[in-house]
């Protein structure tokens, strides 16, 4: 097992020492990538890392398990599909001496059957997931996750600019997405999402991109991603053909003037419910409350959306190292969206900004 593993699964049987969590099980995903450094391959056969408070051990197919132990010394309790895994599931158990475990954490993004599977074995355990334990450690982030949430985010960058540089009018919203996605691969990331909202798709959130023309005075809700080296980027910036909309000039600031009130709100010991409150008010001041129709930001790591989430009613604590969204907007049936989204690393003094982009409205010519 590799060093920064080794720490990882120390650091977890701390946080479920402080949770009276005496058995922790994760399945393929991105819960194990982040504990290890790799999972096993994903699919409908019971496979789940079971982490005791002192030993650990895999519950692994059989099939799956030549490849897997290249990356591993995890002990190994492999099953196959004419035995079914019940056998192995409780001999791994006891071999990491959670056979009477009481408090179990589950992997709340695992397969129900898999969790069944092992809540069947353990008839008198209650359950809890990962946002005290796992959760909580993956939301602080190490060095070497920031760098590369940072040169995701530096790709990101180029790509909202070649979409800017691209935007003409009577190309569709499709062809504009398929330059962003050009661009992530000529970087050698894995494009991920392409939102392209033009005129009043914009006021849809996740509108789907589709085969509408841009055409003069569209504003565009350009909101984008990919993926490189594990983990993932996100940023949304705002375009328009030629003269904006009547209005947007207006609504623009006040969505600029909430994202300022949430990164002036975002410091350690806060919770998240008062970043999103901040944001919120701004736009509910401004007599816009009602098209601001969802939260203020989401975590963002080796997962796109993870912990923690700026809603209204989060109480997580926001603490140094953690990476989230800001992202309030504005969205006005039929006629515009507007979206401002910056990710940031949260500082002692505050949040550090990840992308070198202005929010500024872009104006192609029309």
């Amino acid at each position: 097992m590799n060093h920064p593993a080794t720490e990882r699964l120390a650091r977890l049987r701390q946080s479920m020492a402080s949770e009276g969590a005496d058995l922790l099980a994760i399945a393929p995903g991105s819960h194990m990538e982040w504990l290890l450094g790799f999972h096993p391959h994903p699919d409908e056969r019971p496979c789940l890392l079971l982490v005791g408070t002192e030993r650990e051990a895999f519950l692994i197919p059989v099939l799956n398990a030549e490849g897997t132990r290249e990356s591993t010394a995890i002990a190994f309790h492999t099953w196959s599909d004419d035995q079914g895994p019940v056998a192995a599931l409780a001999t791994a158990l006891d071999d990491i001496g959670a056979s009477d475990a009481k408090n179990v954490v589950l992997d709340e993004t695992m397969r129900a059957d898999f969790a069944l599977l092992l809540l069947d074995a353990l008839p008198n355990a209650g359950h809890a997931f990962t946002e005290s334990t796992l959760g909580r450690l993956r939301m602080r982030k190490s060095e070497s996750e920031y760098q590369k949430i940072r040169m995701n985010a530096g790709i990101a960058d180029r790509a909202m600019q070649k979409a800017f540089a691209s935007i003409r009018p009577g190309m569709t919203e499709k062809e504009l997405a398929q330059i962003i996605r050009d661009q992530f691969a000529a970087e050698g990331a894995s494009p991920a999402f392409w939102i392209v909202g033009g005129g009043p798709n914009g006021a849809f959130p996740h509108h789907q991109t589709g085969g509408r023309k841009l055409k003069e005075g569209d504003a565009i809700v350009i909101d984008i991603g990919g993926r490189k080296d594990g983990f993932p980027s996100d940023i949304t910036r705002m375009a328009v053909v030629g003269e904006p909309p009547e209005g947007y000039g207006q609504v623009h600031s006040i969505v600029e003037k909430a994202v300022q009130a949430a990164l002036k709100a975002a410091r350690p010991g806060v919770m998240a419910k008062a970043v999103d409150a901040a944001a919120r008010k701004v736009i509910a001041d401004a007599g816009y409350g009602e098209y601001f129709v969802h939260r203020t930001g989401h975590g963002l790591g080796i997962d796109g959306h993870e912990p923690p989430y700026l809603t209204a009613t989060s109480e997580t604590l926001l603490e140094e190292g953690m990476v989230f969204s800001i992202e309030p907007g504005i969205y006005i049936p039929g006629r515009f969206g507007i979206r401002l989204e910056e990710i940031v690393i949260l500082r002692g003094d505050g949040p550090e900004i990840f992308s070198g982009l202005p929010r500024d409205l872009f104006v192609a010519k029309a």
